[in-house]
């Protein structure tokens, strides 16, 4: 089976992008099941409901986030009612799920999400954390994606290193600059440090440029606008053995709005 798996979506115009063409990359690529991480969605910010809807209504299946899915209390209702995940490290006492198993066609995918610590908010140990479910997950399923939803990327490797052989797939998200180190480790896990993001790229990490700017140069609180204008989408694709979860391939793919 083929997943693809969208990096961060970044406000409206990432949404409005995937609405127009992922139906149509998902028939050209011949996937069989979207993941996105969409912790950034909702004005760039966390999740509403009517975001998530917007989300699952282009095709996506299992949506994934990160250290900002909170920052909105709607994220509650949408973490409770759809198949959205929060960073399974958070602990039991955070409200929603830290990974999800859902079934397309007759081959079920689990998808779990992780959150670094390196550089981010004080959390519990993603490693352990993981550890502590996968016997679970793979009683059921052993096509395993994991989000890793870190700073640091030398943390995302070695969580790569970790589940290497455990799980079909480890894709990095966060810091919106995608890498090029897709990998195959122990010939099993695809692995890449950070898928990229999907959203303006006449920008600084999807917000405006000039604002970001004037952040760093006077270091004076600055509002910082969703940019608008050269949309894409970055994310990767990943072929995976359905008979035992090992990968076969990923690759990175691009693609940009006309007349963006």
């Amino acid at each position: 089976m083929k997943i693809l798996f969208v990096g961060d979506i970044v406000g409206k115009p990432a949404r409005l992008y995937l609405k127009e063409v992922l139906r149509e990359i998902k028939q050209n690529l011949g996937v069989d099941f979207i993941i996105a991480n969409g912790e950034n969605a909702a004005g760039g910010s966390s999740l509403t409901v009517k975001t998530a809807q917007e989300i699952f209504d282009s095709g996506v299946d299992v949506i994934t986030s990160g250290d900002h899915i909170f920052k909105k209390k709607e994220a509650k209702d949408v973490l409770e009612v759809f198949d959205a995940i929060r960073p399974l490290n958070y602990g039991a006492l955070a409200y929603g799920r830290g990974y999800i198993i859902k079934e397309t066609g007759s081959v079920k995918v689990g998808v779990v999400n992780l959150m670094g610590r390196v550089f981010m908010q004080p959390v519990d140990c993603p490693f352990k954390a993981v550890r502590d479910v996968l016997e679970e997950i793979r009683s059921k399923t052993s096509i395993i994606v994991v989000d890793m939803h870190a700073e640091a990327t030398s943390e995302k490797l070695a969580m790569g290193y970790f589940l290497a052989g455990k799980v079909s797939l480890v894709v990095g998200t966060h810091t919106h600059i995608p890498t090029a180190d897709e990998r195959i480790i122990d010939g099993a896990t695809a692995y890449i440090t950070d898928v990229g993001m999907t959203g303006s790229f006449d920008s600084v990490l999807g917000r405006e440029k000039h604002q970001i700017i004037e952040r760093f140069i006077t270091n004076m609180p600055v509002r910082f606008n969703l940019a608008q204008e050269d949309v894409r989408i970055q994310a990767v694709v990943v072929e995976i053995d359905e008979s035992n979860g090992r990968a076969l391939g990923i690759k990175r793919v691009e693609y940009k709005k006309e007349n963006s």
